[in-house]
């Protein structure tokens, strides 16, 4: 089969936007298409610029022999705080108000267009700290760390509460949660990381960072390095010091009031250098 460019440029922009932060070689695209390395090469200029005009992402050749192409996402500034706004006009309904001055999120997590373009943002912001691996805390961070680490092509690691048969050998330490102050646990198995990784740890909410700087303790234990804390959401009213420092949150809650039922959310620190 004779595959036409237009054809080509199709089937090569899905195949890559599939494959992000992978270096493919021209010689899968000349193969799978039937057409020569020029040929191919001038495709990929042409959805190299679309990419970029777009915001979509950057499409960066590597020369030589065990050289290719690899696709790394990006967010231009105008999607972002588009996205940022959608989630925050969803998550500011009064109706969300639990008691307690807690808000449910569950339907949000559970979305997955959402998921995956809130997983973009922050493939986006974390696209060249080498990430080995997005680490989060079971239950409600499993859908943003799988969002994650979809755009930026690596291994999910979920941190549990107990421990379980299935998970073999496991390391466990005790940790203090910021909010609470009561001691927790916290258990992996011991064949989820790999000593040396750099791993993004992830979650829904954050207040104190009790359980940020949990997963940070468990990684000394596995000899790896947090390579960037990224929340969802981040508590205004923090009574006491924070125990995470760096960290890059897309919405801060500011406010909540059950009594009127009001929830003033602004948005986190995503598009200020460095996080805080």
């Amino acid at each position: 089969m004779k595959w036409k460019r237009s054809e080509r440029l199709v089937d090569m922009t899905q195949y890559l936007l599939a494959h992000p932060h992978t270096l493919i070689p021209l010689t899968h695209f000349s193969s799978a298409y039937d057409a020569a390395k020029s040929s191919i090469s001038e495709d990929l200029a042409i959805v190299k610029g679309t990419f970029e005009e777009q915001g979509t992402g950057r499409l960066i050749t590597v020369p030589g022999a065990a050289g290719g192409v690899k696709y790394i996402p990006d967010a231009g500034s105008k999607e972002a705080h588009e996205i940022i706004r959608d989630f925050m006009d969803a998550l500011s309904d009064p109706g969300r108000l639990l008691p307690g001055g807690y808000l449910f999120m569950t339907d949000l997590l559970g979305n997955p267009g959402l998921m995956d373009r809130i997983g973009r943002l922050f493939a986006a912001r974390y696209k060249d700290s080498e990430i080995d691996a997005i680490m989060t805390v079971a239950t409600k961070g499993i859908p943003i760390a799988h969002a994650i680490a979809r755009h930026l092509n690596v291994p999910v690691v979920v941190v549990r509460r107990d421990s379980k048969v299935t998970e073999g050998s496991t390391v466990s330490i005790n940790y203090v949660s910021g909010s609470s102050r009561r001691i927790q646990t916290m258990v992996l198995s011991k064949r989820s990381m790999q000593s040396g990784q750099r791993v993004l740890l992830t979650d829904d909410f954050m207040k104190v960072g009790g359980t940020m700087n949990g997963m940070k303790n468990l990684l000394a234990e596995f000899d790896c390095e947090p390579a960037g804390v990224a929340v969802l959401v981040e508590s205004e009213d923090v009574q006491e010091e924070r125990l995470v420092e760096d960290y890059v949150s897309l919405l801060r809650l500011r406010e909540v009031n059950e009594k009127e039922r009001t929830i003033e959310l602004v948005e986190g620190n995503y598009f200020r250098e460095g996080g805080n």
